[in-house]
């Protein structure tokens, strides 16, 4: 099928074709005439298979008629991340040369005196992270009762970065008569139900089973041990000996390790840049520049980078950490093997990540290959990593593990009288107060000689020496030996006689 059969308007399908396409994709193709017929739509496919253009192409073709007012958009696309938002600002530019339309995107680290400036004069498309938009929802300007179709993009990365309530908000904000669009990779039970609430008889468009990786995308585990110099060990023999290496994108899965990481690489004479979520938007959007026009060869990221970012060709992608969810896999590999085209995804794993290798597999459905048929390192390995998750104590120190004491220790200690036992204060405590008075009592000992629960003082027989204390005793404060002037009150006997 070609893109003319799928009933776009003329300006779009010149756009498309200046663009150099002429196929669409699977979910192109199934999502785009339900979009413009008006139904709603749930789209379930997995990164990388084009879903920008399926709701981007049919929004371009029903934006032909009509115009938007000041502060009132006519469409509104709500994205995770801020790099998601620009890229498709940037979608929109490409497909829209032919169109007279305003374009707001609303994101945070820019400047808000522009944004609202752009609101004010008319947007018919808004972009828009949640937190920036109720920001200007919030501050009267920015209203949503125009909105003719609600765009929902990733949603599953929506509900990972806490957006659903926000979503939920919004929702709220926006007519009950719009159209919607839902799109995500993976379909979750929380996400599940927010499309049930918020979609209104939806087209259900699934052109690949939930959570499935591409299939030109060559997966490998690596097995490295678990120190941090280990890894980053491994890492570097990965990319030194990598097989038609191009470029390669490396998550981590903290901020702090990304910034390790790119700092290890630097040192050792690699082209590397750095982006997480701490940066600026200046500083992140220079990383990506510089990543998608070559100027570094590696870019060492988080999670903010591993949801819908089109950077077209991606050779490796390396997992120096495994990810926490099994989810957040299929977005990292999907950043390659884009467009058709072949990638390789390596997966950094040491024994304390068997459980989420695990968890992979079982989402994905198969097995993923050792490297060189490698296995994980011995059991030794995991000896420092168990030694750096041991509990401490005050001031940082780790706390000495508690020695265990074979049976034969145990029989030697119990043969020994109470009293000798290394253990014995506590066996003493437990003992019954009666029976420590009565032991005390044949050992000719006072009573509470021995024990914790001695008499109170109170009750103790004072010395003949010391007599009781009466007042301040010998001692009086100087203050009070100082001579006190009396005042002469005025008499009012005359008065009381007076009356």
């Amino acid at each position: 099928m070609k893109f003319s059969e799928l009933g776009l308007s003329e300006k779009v399908l010149k756009a498309v074709e200046a663009s150099g396409y002429d196929t669409p994709t699977p979910i192109q193709e199934q999502a785009i005439p339900y979009a413009l017929q008006g139904r709603d739509v749930l789209g379930i496919a997995q990164t990388g298979t084009g879903k920008t253009a399926a709701f981007t192409l049919p929004m371009l073709s029903a934006l032909e008629r009509g115009r938007a007012r000041a502060r009132m958009p006519r469409t509104l696309i709500l994205e995770p991340t801020r790099e998601l938002a620009a890229q498709v600002e940037e979608a929109f530019g490409k497909y829209g040369a032919n169109h007279k339309l305003s374009v707001a995107l609303l994101i945070g680290g820019v400047s808000f005196g522009d944004q609202e400036s752009k609101i004010a004069r008319g947007a018919d498309v808004v972009i828009a992270t949640p937190g920036r938009l109720l920001d200007f929802t919030e501050r009267g300007g920015l209203l949503l009762n125009a909105i003719e179709i609600l765009v929902i993009d990733e949603a599953d990365r929506m509900l990972d970065m806490g957006f659903i309530p926000d979503i939920e908000r919004i929702c709220k904000l926006v007519p009950f008569t719009r159209q919607t669009l839902f799109f995500s990779a993976t379909m979750p039970p929380e996400i599940t139900r927010l499309a049930n609430t918020f979609l209104h008889n939806p087209a259900r468009v699934e052109v690949s089973r939930a959570a499935t990786t591409g299939e030109n995308i060559a997966q490998t585990l690596v097995a490295s041990g678990g120190s941090p110099e280990e890894k980053r060990a491994t890492l570097r023999r990965i990319i030194r000996g990598a097989d038609a290496f191009k470029n390669a994108i490396i998550f981590c899965n903290r901020k702090r390790d990304v910034q390790v990481v790119y700092r290890s690489l630097q040192k050792h004479g690699f082209s590397v840049g750095a982006l997480h979520g701490d940066l600026d938007q200046r500083m992140r959007m220079a990383a990506l520049d510089a990543f998608r026009t070559d100027d570094v060869q590696l870019l060492v990221c988080s999670d903010v980078a591993a949801r819908g970012l089109d950077i077209p060709d991606v050779s490796h992608v390396i997992n120096y950490d495994a990810p926490h969810h099994a989810e957040d896999y299929v977005h990292r590999i999907g950043r390659t093997g884009r467009a058709g085209k072949s990638g390789q995804a390596l997966t950094i794993a040491a024994r304390i990540d068997q459980k989420a290798i695990a968890e992979i597999e079982k989402l994905i459905g198969r097995k993923i290959d050792w490297q060189d048929g490698a296995q994980l390192p011995p059991d030794t390995e995991d000896e420092s990593a168990a030694h750096e998750r041991q509990p401490r104590g005050r001031g940082g120190a780790r706390r000495p593990p508690q020695r265990r004491h074979s049976p034969a220790e145990e029989s030697e200690r119990s043969d020994q009288p109470a009293e000798h036992r290394p253990d014995s204060r506590r066996h003493h405590a437990e003992r019954p107060a009666r029976e420590r008075v009565a032991a005390d009592a044949e050992r000719g000992q006072p009573r509470g000689a021995g024990s914790p629960y001695r008499t109170p003082r109170r009750e103790q027989p004072r010395p003949e020496s010391e007599a009781p204390v009466i007042g301040l005793g010998d001692h009086v404060p100087d203050f009070l030996l100082r001579p006190v002037k009396a005042r002469i009150r005025a008499s009012r006997e005359p008065i009381e006689a007076e009356k």
